[in-house]
């Protein structure tokens, strides 16, 4: 299991073979090429929206010009008694969930 820094949280995230596997299965333009923009993206968001799906996530987002020519990492992170990783993806566009934190 891989655990990443994330201050927004004020703790680790963490990233369990499971779920490495399906991010790396269903979203295999992500992972393992970008591994490295999950943890960047958890360590210093550009964005952090509520989950308009699921009411206990929050989507990390941050920007990267080396991933496909120009787009957003998305994490998404369960919190509960602790934190962990549902899922992770490359899109264009950001999710319409409550904005909660912006760089500014």
């Amino acid at each position: 299991m891989a655990k990443f820094s994330c201050p927004y949280l004020n703790g680790k995230v963490e990233l369990n073979k499971e779920r490495e596997k399906h991010i790396a299965e269903r979203h295999p333009d992500l992972l393992p090429a970008y591994r490295k923009c999950i943890a960047e993206t958890l360590a210093d968001p550009d964005q952090v929206r509520r989950s308009a799906r699921f009411g206990n996530a929050l989507v990390f987002y941050r920007w990267f010009d080396e991933v496909r020519g120009g787009k957003f990492v998305a994490v998404v992170v369960i919190t509960n008694a602790r934190h962990w990783i549902i899922t992770a993806y490359i899109t264009g566009e950001l999710s319409k969930g409550e904005i909660l934190w912006m760089r500014s």
